[in-house]
């Protein structure tokens, strides 16, 4: 490809190829080595790339690899919550999180997501729903598990089979079991009940292209209560090359509320914002809802992280 300047950009192309002639994406030695190099190759934050002004050529092969990388996490995800669910009966297959290859990830990611909900939230959310949940719902198995000992999670997945396997993960558990709940359905036929959730999160593989990420968001906005709170999963710099990115203007009808980059091994970019609509005091049911923290507009914070490294998070002001 003519526009492969970057060195970066060509060794990812190269990986692209490579994964993209794989027989298979389910988990195998020579599937885990690639994918490893390339989550390494695209975790590096101090660039200038911006994945969206390349050339069409590297923009298409972006946009199969983010499939590809999809449909191998799905594979990473049934394999792993399959051995699990397979343990003998006497076994919690909560107390072995710890096999899967990212469950370290996520444990980083929920605590991230939870500090940053805790910041604009002036009270506990009583329901949360996670759309996109898969085979193994980690991020709700974290929160409920280390954050959130109160909260009901109601899991909305369109594949059965992976409700199933996730079902059966929590199964055993004497508290999470009556804490998470399965729904399988597509979030676009998703209507009632949507408003009685005090935050939903939309998971990075729903919407594996910018058409049908925007539709998921819109379907959301027309269904959630004014002053819940939508979390969303994003990408930033050589990252964008693994998940969609979620831009401001996606959010119609929501207020932004924040944009946090990460710059360590969690890949993932976090969104949050607000529906329009209702107070910014009074949540889901009258209760104490969502309520935003002033901050100038675009005002861009250094944070440090335990590492010492740089974390960016942009907040964005009401607007009225």
């Amino acid at each position: 490809m003519a526009c492969q300047n970057n060195l970066v950009v060509k060794q990812i192309v190269d990986l692209y190829d490579q994964i993209s002639k794989l027989e298979s994406l389910k988990p195998s030695k020579n599937v885990d080595t690639l994918f490893g190099q390339l989550v390494s190759t695209c975790l590096p934050t101090d660039t200038n790339i911006d994945v969206t002004n390349m050339c069409e050529e590297v923009k298409d092969m972006r946009s199969n690899l983010i499939k590809l990388c999809g449909e191998a996490e799905g594979y990473l995800e049934q394999h792993f919550s399959t051995i699990l669910g397979s343990l003998q009966e006497d076994q919690n297959p909560l107390d072995h999180l710890h096999i899967f290859p990212y469950y370290t990830n996520y444990l980083k990611l929920g605590k991230l997501e939870f500090d940053l909900l805790s910041q604009h939230s002036s009270h506990v959310p009583t329901k949360i729903a996670f759309v996109g949940s898969g085979p193994m719902p980690l991020t709700s198995i974290v929160l409920a598990k280390f954050h959130l000992p109160n909260t009901t999670f109601h899991n909305f997945d369109i594949d059965s089979h992976a409700n199933t396997l996730a079902s059966n993960l929590v199964s055993r558990d004497p508290d999470l079991s009556k804490r998470m709940i399965f729904h399988t359905t597509d979030v676009l036929n998703a209507t009632e009940g949507l408003d009685q959730y005090d935050v939903v999160f939309l998971a990075a593989l729903v919407g594996m292209d910018k058409e049908s990420k925007v539709k998921a968001i819109e379907h959301l906005e027309k269904h959630m209560a004014p002053g819940a709170v939508l979390m969303l999963r994003s990408a930033h710099a050589l990252r964008a090359f693994l998940y969609p990115i979620v831009d401001s203007s996606d959010l119609k009808g929501f207020q932004l509320l924040t944009i946090y980059h990460p710059t360590d091994d969690v890949v993932n970019s976090v969104v949050i914002a607000r529906k329009l609509g209702g107070s910014t005091t009074t949540g889901v049911n009258g209760t104490r809802g969502c309520m935003f923290m002033p901050c100038n507009c675009s005002k861009i914070h250094a944070i440090m992280n335990n590492r010492g490294k740089k974390n960016m998070i942009e907040e964005f002001s009401a607007i009225e």
